[in-house]
C-alpha cells in the first residue's frame, strides 16, 4: 500500500468538486439493463430516450444507463454538480485539466437549462461538469452563445444526441 505525504505548506484549493449529479452507466442492452435496474435492483425509473438510454434516482442522484457514444472508451461517466459552470471550467482549465469542450447549453428544461462541459481525468476518462441553471434571470450570467436546435445541439462534440432528442422538443 502506497501513501502520499502532503507537505506542511500544502494549502487546499478553494474550489473542489464535491457533488455527484449524474453517473452514466454503459450498456450493451439499454431495455435489459432497464428492467434489471428498475425490477431487480428496485431503482425508481424516471423516463427513456428509447433504445439509447433510460434515466433513474438513485438517493438524489441520476442514474443514466445509455449505448457507448463515440470515444468514450467504454468506460462510465461520472457528472458533477457546479453551481457556476464557468467559474469551475476557468478554476480547472487553469489547473491544467483537459478539456473536451468548452461549457455549452445541452438542453432546455421545463424549470431549468442544462449546461455540460466535458474534459478527461489523468487517466483518459471522461468526466463532466453539469449545471443546471434556474430561473431565466440567470442566463444572463452566461458568456457562451446558447444552442438552440436540435441540428446545432448533434453537432457539439461529445453531445449525447439522445439527450437532445428528448429534451430538445419539450
Amino acid at each position: 500500500m502506497s501513501t502520499t505525504a502532503t507537505p506542511a505548506s500544502y494549502t487546499a484549493p478553494t474550489f473542489g468538486l464535491d457533488s455527484i449529479i449524474q453517473i452514466a452507466v454503459l450498456a450493451t442492452d439499454v431495455a435489459r439493463a432497464t428492467a434489471f435496474y428498475r425490477d431487480v435492483l428496485g431503482m425508481r425509473f424516471l423516463f427513456d430516450v428509447p433504445p439509447r438510454m433510460a434515466f433513474f434516482d438513485c438517493g438524489g442522484v441520476r442514474l443514466m444507463l445509455s449505448t457507448p457514444e463515440g470515444d468514450s472508451g467504454g468506460t462510465s461517466i461520472v457528472y458533477y454538480r457546479v453551481a457556476d459552470i464557468h467559474a469551475a471550467y476557468d478554476t480547472l482549465t487553469a489547473r491544467g485539466v483537459r478539456f473536451i469542450d468548452e461549457p455549452h447549453l445541452l438542453a432546455r428544461m421545463p424549470d431549468h437549462d442544462l449546461w455540460l462541459a466535458e474534459f478527461r481525468d489523468s487517466e483518459d476518462h471522461f468526466l463532466a461538469l453539469m449545471c443546471e441553471v434556474r430561473g431565466r434571470a440567470a442566463l444572463g450570467r452566461h458568456r457562451f452563445a446558447i444552442i438552440e436546435s436540435r441540428s446545432a445541439l448533434n453537432s457539439v462534440p461529445g453531445f449525447h444526441s439522445g439527450i437532445a432528442s428528448c429534451c430538445a422538443t419539450r
